[in-house]
């Protein structure tokens, strides 16, 4: 059995800096307090973000947000069907002076990337990432080259449907730890939006609230999260569920993703235990995508299969 009592962190100031983080966010990103919430947690616990939604809801705003609110060096990159590997991950030239190749290194050698329209991209394109996200580094030309710490992806994809997209290969969605949706706000806070200042001042006004050191100090200590032999059980049933009900179901690699965003959104609420309800609040963004595979077999998108998972599977 799950212990229900709230048990409260050793380091106060870790709640104390998310918060005000999150805050500062949600002051641009109006209205989707649940969102912005999932994309702190993404980061906390090291993750990749996938932002799937129309254009113009604000999903390049939120990544510059992030991004400035931490002082980290940020990097947006634009796909294109033309883009190369080498347009992302840099190349070699030759040095006349020195006589040699010289590595340059491109846009990915940043600690926050926003990669737009991910998916109007190629396949050879977007492969170019795989190593990069799981690894935190890139090989080029026989030589290895380590990327920034933190490291944070946030891509955006347009829906599928959309002119000139091709779909995300299942390696590559399962590089990202989270999709997310931001969707268009309410009434009240479109309202405030078009009463505000324009998004674009308010991200030039953002001072940093975080700095890189304590990311990573928070970041660390996301993994400490105790999580009891009864969470584990709960996690691989809903694990063992995916597997027998759709084709493939969530692999290992989708149990860490879940077990880690679980921990990080504990720690943002001040515990340093897991409960049921942290794999709750994360799992629809953890394994919606993993599971959007088995759409045309099940007829249903990858949000209600993994709603039903959450659902059915239960509780000890």
């Amino acid at each position: 059995m799950f212990a229900k009592e709230i048990v409260p962190t050793d380091h106060p100031g870790v709640t104390d800096h998310v918060e005000a983080f999150t805050k500062q966010i949600c002051e641009v990103i109006v209205g989707k307090n649940q969102a912005v919430k999932l994309a702190v947690a993404c980061l906390l616990a090291r993750g990749h973000l996938l932002i799937e939604d129309i254009p113009g809801v604000g999903k390049t705003t939120l990544s510059q947000a992030l991004a400035r609110s931490l002082a980290l060096a940020f990097q947006r990159i634009q796909f294109t069907s033309d883009l190369l590997p080498a347009d992302i991950l840099g190349n070699s030239i030759f040095n006349r002076s020195e006589q040699r190749f010289v590595f340059h290194r491109g846009p990915l050698f940043s600690q926050v990337v926003l990669i737009d329209e991910v998916n109007r991209a190629t396949a050879k394109t977007q492969s170019a990432l795989l190593e990069a996200m799981e690894e935190q580094r890139i090989s080029v030309d026989g030589m290895t080259y380590d990327l920034p710490d933190p490291f944070f992806v946030v891509a955006t994809q347009n829906p599928q449907h959309a002119v000139g997209t091709f779909p995300l290969p299942e390696s590559q969605l399962d590089r990202f730890l989270m999709r997310i949706e931001l969707g268009v706000p309410d009434r009240t806070s479109e309202r405030a939006m078009l009463l505000g200042m324009d998004r674009r001042d308010m991200l030039k006004e953002l001072k940093p609230v975080m700095s890189p050191r304590t990311l990573i100090e928070i970041q660390d200590k996301v993994r400490k999260v105790h999580a009891s032999p009864a969470l584990l059980d709960y996690l691989q049933d809903l694990l063992d569920a995916s597997r027998q009900r759709h084709i493939t179901g969530l692999s290992p690699r989708a149990g860490l993703a879940l077990l880690h965003a679980s921990q990080a959104w504990a720690l943002m609420h001040g515990r340093e235990m897991l409960l049921p309800e942290d794999i709750q609040a994360v799992g629809v963004a953890v394994m919606a995508h993993r599971l959007g595979h088995d759409l045309e077999e099940s007829g249903q998108s990858g949000r209600t299969l993994a709603a039903n998972l959450l659902h059915t599977v239960p509780v000890p």
